[in-house]
């Protein structure tokens, strides 16, 4: 028996290495995609884009101020005088964490009492702020040692006080729930779309559905739109659960929420049908769908931030329809995204969607001929 079951298995590797197709999916793919998420899927925290607020002009401030600068992880990216300005950095996410010392910092720390310093940091990435906070905590016990064991004292001169915009308890589920409704209506739509097709192949039923009266563009809409409307509705059933049974706070627009959902949903309606016209079989499109999906969720920033990887698989994500509606849909349920920042998300998914479509035209109709 073993060597009949040897000499099939010798037989199986033979025909995966002859058969073309299958020595690229082996191969190919895996390579890919270890390069990329090797780079992509890190939570590391580097050139952290900071804002100084120095209210206190006294060499303590001064001294703490340029531990920051001389990090590698801090990137000093503004100098602000006033608590009015900080949102003109967070909000639009131009600084990640403002370093405020306020007036009397210098004099306490003479005085032999201890100053606080305030963190203030962007929550809208709990996991990120986290470690923020963390190398930032990590210099100021750097200068309170060294103040410390210069001036003789035993207390810290320093202590953090750490304030969190949008999410004050940093909460990952806040981060992570929202998230969750472009992950899952993503695998539902291009499932759905990507086996429309390949599923009639298989059945030999789409050769009668092209002798019907049907146009082929009509046949196209008619196999996405079902997917298009499952998508929206099972988005809508996550929202709700997220704001009623995980309590995440919901404080943006409900039409910009749902016009990114919309756009979204396109675009991931174009790229699985694509893969549906170009597959000859299920498993084939189910391949094709799984070799979209998760490098699209790795990377949107749905777990890692995309300003911590390198420039060039940074410049890959902006293909990524994912990455804008993150953004969105977060952005609704903890900030109140404006209507102004929501467009700079909107217009890039409207794009992708429409070369999606087009492409998925084009194909359907050439591959069908």
């Amino acid at each position: 028996m073993w060597d009949r079951v040897r000499a099939l298995i010798i037989k199986e590797f033979r025909a995966i290495w002859k058969d073309k197709r299958s020595r690229v999916v082996i191969i190919g793919p895996p390579i890919i995609q270890l390069l990329v998420f090797g780079y992509a899927a890190s939570f590391d925290v580097n050139h952290v884009a900071t804002v100084i607020l120095n209210e206190d002009r006294g060499l303590p401030a001064a001294q703490l101020v340029a531990r920051f600068k001389g990090s590698p992880t801090f990137n000093i990216v503004g100098h602000i005088g006033t608590t009015k300005e900080i949102a003109q950095y967070i909000d639009p996410r131009y600084a990640s964490l403002v370093i405020h010392i306020r007036d009397g910092f210098s004099r306490e720390i003479g005085a032999g009492r201890t100053a606080k310093v305030q963190m203030i940091v962007d929550g809208r990435e709990s996991n990120t702020a986290q470690i923020i906070l963390g190398y930032a905590g990590r210099v100021v016990r750097t200068f309170n040692l060294h103040w410390a064991r210069t001036h003789g004292l035993k207390d810290p001169p320093a202590t953090v006080v750490a304030r969190a915009w949008f999410n004050p308890n940093l909460k990952s589920q806040w981060f992570f729930v929202p998230g969750i409704v472009a992950l899952l209506t993503l695998v539902v739509t291009m499932v759905l779309t990507a086996l429309s097709v390949a599923r009639e192949r298989e059945a030999g039923t789409f050769e009668q559905l092209l002798v019907t009266p049907f146009r082929r563009i009509e046949i196209l809409i008619g196999k996405a739109t079902p997917a298009l409307l499952i998508g929206l509705a099972e988005g809508t059933v996550i929202i709700a659960v997220a704001y009623f049974w995980f309590a995440v706070p919901f404080r943006g627009s409900l039409v910009i929420l749902y016009s990114g959902l919309f756009l979204f949903l396109l675009a991931a309606t174009g790229v699985g049908l694509m893969l549906s016209s170009i597959s000859r079989t299920q498993q084939q499109a189910i391949l094709g769908a799984f070799l979209f999906v998760v490098p699209a969720i790795i990377l949107s920033g749905f777990a890692t931030p995309i300003a911590n990887m390198p420039w060039p698989v940074q410049l890959l994500t902006l293909l990524n329809p994912m990455r804008y509606f993150l953004v969105i849909v977060r952005g609704a349920f903890l900030e109140g995204l404006p209507l102004s920042t929501a467009l700079q998300q909107l217009w890039p998914m409207a794009v992708i969607a429409l070369v999606c479509l087009v492409s998925a035209a084009w194909l359907f109709r050439h591959r069908m001929a």
